[in-house]
């Protein structure tokens, strides 16, 4: 890996922790649940980026895969919230 490479990977892992917990700060003390779901939603997408950017790295399979996870339990996980908010139950 390059030194320019190095450096712009570990710049990006610096503000997508960064982004991480601005998220997590609305989460805690998001007004609505709605605020709450979707800072869920770009917590879970943000994570998935770094898991992106570590799989780039290292050069590892495993972290693509970890990704690939997240992000389906990620979108399942938020047409469940949204449905819970909307109808009040999740199983009809």
């Amino acid at each position: 890996m390059s030194p320019l490479l190095h450096l712009a990977s570990l710049a990006t892992l610096i503000l997508l922790v960064v982004a991480m917990a601005l998220a997590l700060a609305r989460v805690l003390r998001g007004p609505s649940a709605q605020d709450r779901i979707l800072a869920l939603d770009y917590l879970y997408v943000v994570a998935m980026l770094v898991m992106l950017v570590l799989g780039l790295r290292s050069g590892g399979t495993m972290y693509f895969e970890a990704a690939l996870i997240i992000a389906l339990f990620g979108y399942v996980s938020t047409a469940v919230l949204g449905k819970f908010l909307l109808r009040g139950e999740i199983i009809e």
